[in-house]
């Protein structure tokens, strides 16, 4: 047993339960799981081999993603839905780099949040909110963004791999758009989400398990196509090459090309005033 799996628990989570968050956390190779989201990640691979590599292209879409925010002069971050701030998340991309930036992650999950708010306890930089992101108000005049963020200054809104939670397509057009209108020093804004669009008929039918399985689980997820994320960057101005396959955008890794789960998500970043 780990020394995650020791640390006491609040009474509201139940470790025997599977969390979406900490299976994110098992695929990426980390150790912020129990055996329950280890069992329900094992069984999902199994049936849609393309899991681990497509959670990977999303890992390293946030990565590059990151660097190049970093490049453009941003050093303050709003990570929403960010899960568990693991393995490669965005305060650590910036710590790798040696750059100094500020991180505000929010996420409603309470599993996601208990763990986040351990591991990220002795930071003065980064913290987390336990809030829903569609709460724009609460989580811009929350104590903790205000003494982290100044919206004066550019913002690196970062909405990856959250995004497949939300049905409501015109919903989540409208919550971006209210971020960006409190975000009056402007910035940037990052999505990626997943989509069955290009994928090969093949890879769409083990996509279509997977889905089932996390039906099962309480947490469907909603594949879109290239034109709806597209339109989510509506009144920005998309950075090239714009809105493209995770690992075409801004591709460091060749071997990420070659990757089958390329076809399964879908990656954008833009400028906004």
């Amino acid at each position: 047993m780990s020394q995650f799996e020791d640390a006491p628990l609040p009474p509201t989570i139940d470790p025997t339960q599977p969390s979406a968050a900490r299976a994110y956390d098992y695929y990426l190779g980390g150790s912020s799981n129990f055996a329950a989201d280890r069992e329900f990640a094992d069984q999902v691979k199994l049936i849609a081999p393309f899991t681990v590599p497509l959670m990977a292209l999303n890992r390293s879409f946030l990565r590059r993603s990151v660097q190049f925010l970093l490049n453009q002069g941003v050093r303050q971050f709003l990570d929403l839905g960010s899960g568990i701030p693991t393995v490669g998340n965005t305060h650590q991309v910036a710590g790798r780099l040696g750059i100094s930036a500020r991180t505000v992650y929010v996420d409603n999950e309470p599993v996601a949040y208990h763990h986040a708010q351990t591991m990220l306890a002795d930071r003065t930089d980064t913290t987390i909110l336990h809030a829903d992101m569609r709460d724009v108000t609460g989580v811009l005049t929350h104590p903790d963004t205000q003494r982290l963020l100044d919206f004066t200054e550019p913002v690196g809104l970062l909405i990856v791999g959250v995004l497949l939670y939300f049905p409501d397509h015109a919903a989540v057009s409208e919550m971006i758009a209210a971020y960006r209108r409190h975000l009056t020093g402007g910035g940037y804004l990052a999505i990626s989400t997943l989509t069955d669009e290009p994928a090969p008929p093949p890879l769409r039918a083990d996509l279509a398990a997977m889905l089932s399985l996390y039906r099962g689980l309480g947490e469907p997820l909603y594949p879109r196509t290239r034109a709806e994320v597209t339109a989510w960057f509506d009144g920005t101005d998309l950075v090239e090459p714009g809105v493209v396959e995770m690992p075409l955008w801004r591709n460091d890794t060749p071997a990420e090309l070659d990757e089958p789960a390329r076809t399964l998500g879908y990656a954008g970043v833009s400028h906004f005033q």
